[in-house]
């Protein structure tokens, strides 16, 4: 563990450049900014010991990826040479360029990047927390749960599976129904499906956000017969009995509350900005981090970038847009502190491989405003075992030995105006 004397000493200290958040984005960037500049002084707050390589916890969920393959010491991940403090941080003065954290040190920054992800607000969902990992009621969007999803999966042959995606945003926003797909695809493989009543309800309007995409998932929705209800917001989970209630809008626009069985209830929870942010004057209205969605610099205070799930950016959160961004926030950064022009632009590039079976997948890439950006000359809308192999294989291997050790593939960004 590469904890700092500091941590031992004085109640403040300095930071250069100061990271907070050790996921996809922190690490990647760090490693992208040494590669860059080595021997920059870079200060990281991250509490974790463990570093998760979360877009696979959807295949765990389905039987497909062995759950321990997805985690890794911490130590093992933060770049030899970062004075990596392992503490979280309690609030942000971006006025004074401090930070604080939870143990009352405090840090003075000259440079500061805001990446601590986001948080699962389980508790916005009555009863949900008294029940997950047990009476039939789970979530990919756990480590510890998404062994239990596919136990759940293998063991029902009959009966109710209900799938639930929470109003936006969200980090990948196909994962609830990636969760859907597998599960179904077992079910039909064992011959069971046809005694399996499969329903998703989507707080949202439609499927999936970008339209082009629509068609060829809802092929799979009907190859499936899973039955789809819009705009249906979970609100509260009784595990024992085995109950979970929706609110949705009838034709008057009047709220109402409807109670349905299942026999498994997979949930994806409401997510909000870490408190540290959504409490400080780098939030939004929303309590996002407010940068700007080209530069990512934050819109008022000129010494903050941020990057990942916690931005105020319109793009898909996820690792696959975490991966471009690192190399703007990388390269402005370090312009910016030579005084020059920041150089790039982020196009909101993210990716959401659909897993609509076992052993294919629809590619989605696509940036602001919905407009498709595929990585490679096909017909991006069609699902691929080419796309699976990607998936399952080939982006883990990466993850680990390419992006968090800042080599940049793929990851071209246009030069700002």
């Amino acid at each position: 563990m590469q904890e700092n004397a500091q941590q031992q000493g004085a109640t403040a200290s300095n930071a250069d450049i100061l990271i907070i958040g050790g996921g996809a984005a922190g690490i990647g960037l760090i490693a992208s900014l040494l590669k860059r500049q080595p021997g920059l002084a870079i200060t990281l707050v991250e509490p974790a010991q463990t570093h998760y390589y979360q877009p696979a916890w959807t295949l765990v969920g389905g039987g497909a990826y062995a759950v321990g393959k997805t985690a890794r010491p911490m130590a093992q991940i933060v770049p030899k040479g970062v004075n990596w403090i392992q503490a979280a941080v309690q609030g942000i003065d971006a006025e004074h360029r401090q930070v604080t954290l939870d143990d009352g040190r405090q840090l003075v920054y000259q440079h500061l990047i805001v990446c601590p992800g986001l948080r699962l607000a389980w508790e916005k969902i009555e009863g949900l927390e008294q029940s997950l990992g047990q009476h039939g009621v789970t979530s990919n969007y756990r480590v510890d749960l998404a062994p239990y999803t596919w136990q759940l999966v293998q063991n029902l042959r009959k009966g109710k599976a209900i799938f639930t995606q929470p109003g936006m945003p969200i980090k990948c926003a196909g994962a609830p129904q990636k969760a859907l797909y597998l599960s179904c695809d077992h079910w039909l493989r064992q011959g069971v499906l046809k005694h399996v009543d499969v329903e998703f309800n989507l707080a949202g309007p439609a499927l999936f956000g970008v339209a082009a995409y629509v068609p060829a998932l809802m092929k799979y929705i009907d190859k499936y017969r899973a039955r789809l209800a819009f705009g249906s917001q979970l609100v509260k989970v009784d595990g024992p009995a085995k109950t979970a209630w929706f609110e949705s809008l009838d034709a008057n626009g009047t709220l109402i509350r409807r109670a349905k069985g299942f026999d498994l209830l997979h949930v994806v929870p409401p997510q909000v900005a870490p408190d540290c942010v959504r409490n400080s004057s780098l939030a939004n209205e929303g309590g996002w981090c407010e940068v700007d969605p080209g530069t990512l610099q934050h819109v008022r205070h000129d010494t903050v970038f941020g990057l990942g799930d916690v931005c105020s950016t319109s793009n898909a959160k996820t690792a696959a847009a975490v991966r471009k961004q690192v190399v703007v926030v990388a390269e402005n950064l370090l312009a910016l502190r030579a005084g020059q022009a920041l150089p790039l632009r982020y196009d909101g590039y993210g990716s959401c491989p659909l897993t609509v079976e076992k052993g294919r997948v629809v590619l989605a890439e696509f940036g602001y405003g919905g407009k498709l950006l595929p990585s490679f000359p096909l017909d991006s809308t069609v699902a691929r075992r080419s796309a699976w192999w990607l998936k399952a294989s080939f982006l883990p291997w990466f993850y680990w030995n390419g992006m968090l050790k800042g080599r940049e593939w793929l990851t071209r960004c246009s030069a700002t105006e």
